[in-house]
């Protein structure tokens, strides 16, 4: 409500927050939230009702919470609990709103995937059984937004998708030129801890893993021009090529950073840095953001306070620009502008 009341938000007179807060629900909790915020030079926006299946005017500004399951302005799904088996009580789903300005119908959907559990089982496989997880999560969404119940329109799909680099083929780059050593636990013969050391230069440890300790010793091939080097071992979005667009990632691994307030820019040793934070977009989307009247980069997709603690993971932003008519071919499947 301070937000939404403050200086620097005064030119956005529209706003809807949804924010999923009943966290005592084990069935429907999903710990997501997204907020809206529309200028004042948009003069016709509309929202889905997905129960009355027709647009309504957004006006005013209105404030969402607790279970979410009341306001038919959205779809709230959590996965079932036999996606993730390891996590007892896993609040991982989506939200989903559609909107329609000028013509020009997309839904977003906020979304939440499947962490990685250990590091250890992460590297045992290429790719790792964790990623199979995200793929069968993530289909289930794609499927799920374009189904016969209501028409279909583009969409953005963003969030914390967990992907990580192909844990088995980072540790086997970076760690080239090393020997492995295992460590077991006395009573159980369990791997607890892998230790690569260098062949040489006095067996200086490059890189220690647990089950949650990624203990790289030169964080730098992180943040070097942006992390890009590793970009190939970035392969889990790969499967879903056909259905789902992004544009060029230029800036570096998302998470996880350091959670202390003057370490802005360094990264926890707990996991594999990995660009967990994602836009991405349908096919139609990528034609609606990339046609531009002129020249101009009106398009970025950037990572915000690089240089600032923010939690352990950094906001990822997308900024573009739709053009007045960008959707009128389709504008006779939606009919936005005819609904009340």
């Amino acid at each position: 409500r301070e937000l939404l009341s403050s200086d620097a938000m005064k030119d956005y007179n529209r706003a809807r927050v949804y924010l999923d807060e009943n966290y005592k629900s084990q069935e429907h909790f999903t710990a997501l939230g997204s907020f809206y915020f529309l200028h004042e030079s948009l003069k016709n926006i509309y929202q889905f009702d997905f129960k009355a299946k027709k647009y309504k005017k957004v006006t005013g500004k209105e404030i969402y919470s607790d279970t979410l399951e009341s306001t038919p302005m959205l779809e709230k799904e959590k996965f079932p609990q036999d996606y993730f088996p390891e996590c007892k009580w896993s609040r991982k789903g989506f939200i989903r709103t559609r909107w329609c300005i000028t013509d020009c119908a997309f839904d977003l959907v906020n979304i939440h995937l499947f962490h990685d559990a250990s590091n250890l089982i992460a590297w045992e496989t290429s790719p790792s059984v964790y990623s199979g997880i995200r793929h069968k999560a993530l289909g289930y969404v794609l499927d799920r937004i374009i189904d016969q119940r209501f028409e279909k329109v583009s969409y953005f799909v963003f969030g914390d998708f967990n992907f990580r680099l192909d844990a088995k083929a980072v540790v086997e780059t970076l760690c080239a030129k090393a020997t492995m050593q295992t460590i077991r636990a006395a009573d159980t013969n369990e791997v607890v801890k892998l230790i690569f050391r260098e062949s040489d230069n006095d067996r200086k440890v490059m890189l220690q893993l647990e089950k949650k300790l990624f203990d790289y010793f030169n964080q730098d091939v992180f943040r070097d021009n942006n992390g890009t080097a590793l970009l190939e071992f970035d392969r889990e979005l790969s499967v879903f090529k056909d259905r789902l667009y992004e544009l060029d990632i230029s800036f570096p691994p998302s998470y996880p950073y350091s959670e202390d307030s003057s370490q802005g820019k360094q990264y926890m040793n707990t996991r594999c840095p990995a660009w967990c934070d994602r836009i991405l977009m349908s096919h139609s989307a990528k034609e609606l953001i990339l046609k531009s009247e002129n020249d101009e980069k009106i398009v970025i997709y950037d990572h915000i306070g690089p240089n600032v603690c923010m939690g352990d993971h950094k906001p990822v932003f997308l900024s573009f620009r739709i053009a007045a008519g960008a959707g009128k071919p389709i504008a006779n499947v939606h009919k936005c502008c005819v609904v009340q």
